[in-house]
């Protein structure tokens, strides 16, 4: 699904934050990506869900040679890509509902073909009754669920979420990932970004540990 080879990033004329990074990202996988703070985790994301380019190096994805994609094509390949954000991005004017509808919204598609599938998602990450709530009433966890309903909701065929258990408790926590395992079930490859090592003991998935703009991968 996705390839990298010996890909490297700069900003400016600065060092690299990314340097020498070699991995696939095969189909219907499960893998977290961890390491310290500041490691490049976020900056990982960012060249998975094309909102970055690399200053060398190779990237595949989906078949396609990233260097030689046309600007305009962008957002077609973006939309088999969902992204859980760490800070969210729900737009407080928007109900819970029309959050998660938004990216078939903007496909301009008709509400009547997407309702039923938007009302049993909510269901399905726990706010079936928070569908018609604004974001600034729900809370951290809910926003959180929101934010992952929202990026299912396109049926991506890669998932990619940045600390997605960050600001719940450890049930939660627990819950989201149950949830992120049965939509790896369905078909889905899913990348969490992750500090918690508590939340990785839980299941076998592969870890791509990022050091010092290094990635290391045990199976």
């Amino acid at each position: 699904m996705i390839h990298f080879d010996n890909v490297g990033l700069r900003y400016g004329m600065g060092p690299e934050v990314l340097r020498d990074l070699t991995f696939d990202i095969p189909q219907r996988s499960f893998q977290f990506l961890t390491g310290p703070s500041g490691a490049g985790k976020t900056t990982l994301l960012r060249l998975l869900f094309l909102s970055l380019q690399p200053t060398r190096g190779f990237i595949r994805i989906f078949d396609r040679d990233i260097a030689t994609i046309d600007p305009q094509e962008l957002p077609l390949l973006r939309r088999r890509i969902g992204i859980v954000f760490q800070d969210f991005r729900l737009l407080d004017h928007l109900t819970t509902y029309e959050n998660v509808a938004l990216p078939l919204r903007v496909r301009g598609r008709e509400e009547s073909t997407y309702r039923t599938d938007v009302i049993e998602l909510l269901k399905w990450v726990g706010l079936g009754e928070r569908m018609n709530v604004l974001p600034p009433i729900l809370s951290g966890g809910e926003k959180q669920r929101a934010a992952i309903a929202r990026a299912l909701i396109d049926q991506p065929e890669i998932l990619l979420a940045d600390e997605p258990t960050g600001n719940v408790d450890a049930p939660l926590a627990r819950r989201l990932l149950r949830l992120f395992m049965e939509l790896n079930k369905l078909g889905t490859a899913v990348v969490i970004a992750t500090h918690d090592l508590s939340l990785m003991d839980q299941i076998d998935a592969r870890r791509m540990i990022l050091s010092h703009g290094r990635l290391d991968i045990y199976d």
